[in-house]
């Protein structure tokens, strides 16, 4: 089996990525170690064996994935540079914190530069920094065979320090910091909800949003279709109007007539209030039936980005808005909470529902429709990482340290770039969602097993070494940036507590802590801070990689 290995290292590749997501799929508690991590596991532990992937294959996984994880991040970072201030000092926090913790814990244990870039990537829980530490120590003038032990204790003590770094900070959002805050988590997440408009549980169910339904006039007969669906706070849309057996759509002017039987649109919870506003319910559903058209929208247009779901009416004209609704918002991947107070951030793809002309009208004051395509434009992708990998040859010296942003950088600098134009232009930049993620999780998983087989040989010397001291160091540079933020958000910045967690989570780029916190908190409402924090930080900590580097080469 080993010679089968070394005659076809791809082989170990495939073998490492299966077996690792096997393993991260196991869940203790709250905690799941992930994909990453287990790749990393199993091919350091196949790397005993002496078998290697070709450097070129990790440098092309490693630039794939840091373009593409630019590009999802891109209209979200620049959006924040803008308008999240808040939210946006805490990533500065777990920056500075994080920085400073490494350097000690480099300067007392005497670590070398890529132990101590490994502790960063793996207290921090981003593993981007791999990437771009690893490039940095080629450009530190060593030997090879220096360079490659180099690399491979960046991944042994990321592999160290990750597990510890994921625990804490899912530990950390999820129960000790509202414990240290003394709230009742689940009860302030469904009080700021309240606040944000809404109040109702988001957990999925099986009921959907947007119903229809049809009821026969009522108490609504004598006024006029507008003045009806202003009388229920534009939260219901009559959509049609059946007359003495002809059904045809409504117009906001029309005055309802008694034993008219109306199609009633909206969110579920708002028909079921009606109450004694109409009639009794009437069976003449079939024949009143419309087609509501569903539109992805990305956010774009500066009029709508930093307003309320709410403000949006206030925004267009009574004849656009209506019969349009807001079914479903997402933000950098994860759903944000559909609610009258959400604030809207440019990037954001807005579900719109409602009849297709309404929708058509609403989509060219937002933004820009998402098309449906289902392919990717390599034209972009090419000149995009080419793009990057011509930045990353850049290079300057600060206090006698030569600092590069590298091929990584670079790529992640360009896909910000491109991530950006492709929010105002979707229909020349296509890059699929679901494309973007193949890239995101076969570039990473690729880069960590060709790095994990490299580093096998060394890992169990390195571990030896340094014993429990680097996972200590683990736990505290996750635990002390998210304490400072915690205090410093709560009581200088005024961040609800809900809103704050999430911003934690996110400083610290963790997914597993935003899906825990959710859990605990019983709604959404956390991803509103986790999406800032997580844009900026995941652009800022992988460019702590080569300053790390190059400061630990300096202090050694």
């Amino acid at each position: 089996m080993i010679q089968l290995l070394a005659d076809h290292p791809e082989m170990a590749l495939f073998l490492s990525l299966a077996l690792g997501h096997l393993i991260g799929r196991l869940k203790v508690g709250p905690v799941q170690l992930g994909g990453v991590c287990g790749t990393l596991i199993v091919a350091l532990v196949i790397g005993q064996t002496g078998v290697k992937l070709d450097a070129d294959l990790k440098n092309l996984a490693f630039a794939l994935f840091i373009f593409a994880l630019g590009f999802t991040g891109g209209p979200q970072f620049f959006g924040s540079l803008r308008q999240s201030w808040r939210y946006g000092t805490l990533s500065l926090i777990e920056v500075v914190v994080v920085l400073t913790i490494v350097l000690s814990a480099t300067a007392l244990l005497s670590l070398d530069p890529g132990t101590a870039a490994g502790l960063l990537a793996g207290s921090a829980t981003e593993s981007a920094v791999i990437g771009t530490a690893a490039e940095a120590v080629q450009h530190l003038g060593l030997p090879a065979e220096e360079a490659a032990t180099q690399q491979a204790h960046i991944a042994t003590a990321y592999s160290v320090t990750y597990l510890f770094g994921l625990i804490t900070i899912v530990l950390f959002t999820s129960q000790i910091a509202p414990f240290l805050l003394r709230i009742d988590l689940k009860a302030e997440a469904a009080a700021l909800a309240e606040k944000l408009g809404g109040g109702a549980s988001e957990a999925a169910g099986a009921l959907p949003d947007i119903v229809g339904r049809a009821y026969e006039a009522g108490a609504a007969a004598g006024a006029t279709v507008s003045a009806f669906e202003r009388s229920q706070g534009d939260r219901v849309l009559v959509e049609r109007i059946g007359r003495d057996g002809r059904y045809r759509d409504a117009t906001p002017d029309e005055v309802i007539r008694a034993g008219d039987v109306l199609l009633l649109v909206g969110r579920r919870e708002a028909i079921v209030a009606l109450g004694a506003a109409v009639g009794p319910e009437n069976d003449a559903g079939d024949a009143l039936n419309t087609v509501l058209e569903r539109r992805p929208v990305v956010l774009g247009r500066s009029k709508a980005v930093g307003h309320t779901v709410a403000d949006l009416r206030e925004l267009t004209t009574p004849d656009l808005h209506r019969g349009v609704f807001v079914s479903r918002i997402e933000r950098m991947g994860q759903a944000a909470p559909v609610l009258p107070g959400t604030v809207l951030r440019r990037g954001d793809v807005v579900h719109l529902l409602g009849p297709r002309r309404a929708v058509d009208a609403a989509a060219r004051r937002l933004g820009r429709t998402l098309p449906p395509v289902n392919h990717t434009s390599f034209i972009m992708v090419g000149v995009g990482v080419l793009a990057g990998i011509l930045i990353g040859q850049l290079a300057w010296t600060v206090g006698g340290v030569r600092l590069t942003l590298g091929g990584g950088g670079g790529c992640l600098l360009s896909g910000l770039a491109f991530g950006w134009f492709a929010a105002r232009r979707p229909d020349i930049a296509a890059l699929p969602p679901a494309a973007a993620e193949i890239l995101k999780d076969f570039g990473l998983a690729a880069f960590i097993a060709a790095i994990g087989l490299a580093a096998g040989p060394d890992a169990i010397r390195l571990i030896g070494e340094y014993g429990i001291a680097l996972p200590i160091v683990g736990v505290l540079a996750a635990s002390v940036p998210a304490t400072a933020s915690l205090f410093i958000g709560r009581h200088l910045l005024k961040i609800e507590p809900p809103i704050l967690l999430g911003a934690i989570a996110g400083q610290q780029c963790s997914t597993p802590a935003i899906s825990a916190l959710v859990g605990a908190a019983g709604n959404a409402t956390p991803v509103i801070g986790y999406t800032v924090t997580y844009a900026l930080s995941n652009v800022l900590l992988p460019l702590l990689g080569p300053l790390v580097v190059g400061l630990a080469a300096r202090m050694a």
